[in-house]
């Protein structure tokens, strides 16, 4: 059995500037987003409720790293490993925009009839996206069978990884929403090659971060 818990990055800076955050532009966490970090890193460090963990995986964009090195203290002080595979949706060009900008040069990458598209000219389609973090996935719960391991990632990444879970396909008209520092517990049962979904949008450290 392989134990993942995936942990949505704090508050981002370019959320509060309103623009496309993809690897060129990502600027790591707000002020905020550090202090709901730290909430989890309290929080983990108080309940102990992940311990043992085995590994401390990451994307490799700023807010997701800085969120996984705030809480790797409470977490054994583990080394962040970083995996390009975690990241959230390469959004090409568009990349550093203003949300608004790109909407409207661009049109919603999240419809139904742009699946298929890039999100802008060198960017990725949701299709792609949704074959990549599905694959990685199943990869860490091959490599890591039998372990605990924590990845620090984003809110596509989390709805995706459901996604796998549910079986549902990218084309339903399903949709989360993750809670920034937010736990979501999956586990791989390897003998009935299943997966389990143990908790979602797990945000009770958050009550009174502001």
């Amino acid at each position: 059995m392989t134990r993942i818990v995936l942990v949505r990055h704090g508050e981002s800076q370019v959320f509060v500037d309103r623009l496309v955050g993809g690897l060129l532009t990502c600027n790591g966490l707000s002020d905020l987003g550090r202090r709901q970090a730290v909430a989890l890193r309290d929080r983990l460090a108080a309940t102990h409720e992940l311990d043992p963990v085995d590994a401390l995986l990451a994307s490799t964009m700023p807010r997701a790293r800085e969120t996984a090195e705030i809480v790797a203290p409470a977490i054994g002080g583990l080394a962040v490993v970083e995996d390009h595979d975690l990241c959230e949706r390469h959004p090409g060009e568009a990349d550093g925009m203003l949300w608004d900008e790109a909407l409207a040069k661009y049109g919603d990458p999240d419809q139904l009839d742009n699946l298929h598209s890039p999100m802008s000219p060198g960017g990725e389609s949701w299709a792609e996206f949704h074959d990549r973090v599905g694959g990685a996935m199943r990869r860490i719960a091959s490599e890591h069978e039998g372990r605990t391991v924590v990845v620090a990632c984003h809110g596509g990444v989390v709805d995706v990884a459901l996604r796998t879970l549910l079986e549902v396909t990218v084309e339903a008209r399903f949709e989360l929403y993750t809670h920034n520092t937010s736990l979501t517990e999956i586990m791989h049962l390897p003998e009935r090659d299943r997966w389990r979904l143990v908790r979602y949008n797990d945000a009770a450290h958050l009550a009174g971060v502001s």
